[in-house]
């Protein structure tokens, strides 16, 4: 499928899915399992049909917007930040979810550190290798489970999974979790991402199952 039908496709089972009457629940489950989800073993694979590859030397995060210190990190001087492991749960809004997931990189909050955003930032906007982009509320990533993923079960991020390094986002629905991950702007005001301005919800809380605008 091309790239244009899979965003068409996807636009589409987002306005039906809107007009059937799926609405976000105004209590959050309190199971483990989100609202609309199966569990799998498997790890499945979805993107916008681009995978580009991205050597270690090419490869750069830049982080920018209303901060004190805009930085660009090569890939060895991202490995060089403290290393975190964590075990997340991962919840995609085509209705599967994977328990126990081990993802190791950089915290986001130590990227926090490094470039002091201003007090007027409150809201993080992520840009991709592969032309995406997502948005998230400051004080979300900044939850202790949310990193710059550079492994996963102990291996590299593969190319497929949004190698060499993806955002996680665990308590989000896992578009949030920009793979490809390039640039990363502090902002003041709400910018909305590829999904977000084609149906999708703002905010992607798998345990209100708000999936759609």
């Amino acid at each position: 499928m091309s790239k244009e039908r899979y965003i068409q496709a996807k636009e589409k089972w987002a306005a039906k899915q809107k007009a059937s009457g799926v609405t976000a629940r105004a209590v959050a489950s309190e199971n483990r399992l989100p609202p609309g989800q199966k569990l799998t073993e498997k790890f499945p694979v979805l993107d916008l049909g681009v995978q580009p590859e991205i050597a270690h030397a090419d490869w750069t995060l830049t982080l920018d917007g209303l901060v004190t210190n805009n930085t660009a990190l090569t890939w060895e001087k991202f490995n060089s930040l403290p290393q975190v492991e964590d075990t997340s749960d991962f919840h995609c809004v085509t209705t599967w979810s994977k328990y126990d997931c081990l993802w190791s990189g950089v915290a986001f909050t130590t990227l926090y550190e490094l470039v002091q955003p201003n007090p007027e930032a409150k809201y993080v906007y992520f840009t991709s290798y592969d032309g995406y982009s997502t948005n998230v509320l400051l004080e979300q990533c900044l939850d202790d489970d949310v990193l710059i993923a550079t492994s996963f079960d102990g291996k590299p991020v593969t190319r497929e999974h949004g190698g060499p390094a993806r955002v996680i986002v665990p308590k989000l629905y896992a578009w949030k979790g920009a793979k490809f991950v390039k640039n990363i702007t502090f902002l003041d005001q709400d910018k909305l991402g590829f999904w977000e301005i084609r149906g999708y919800s703002n905010t992607a809380d798998p345990f209100t199952e708000d999936r759609y605008a």
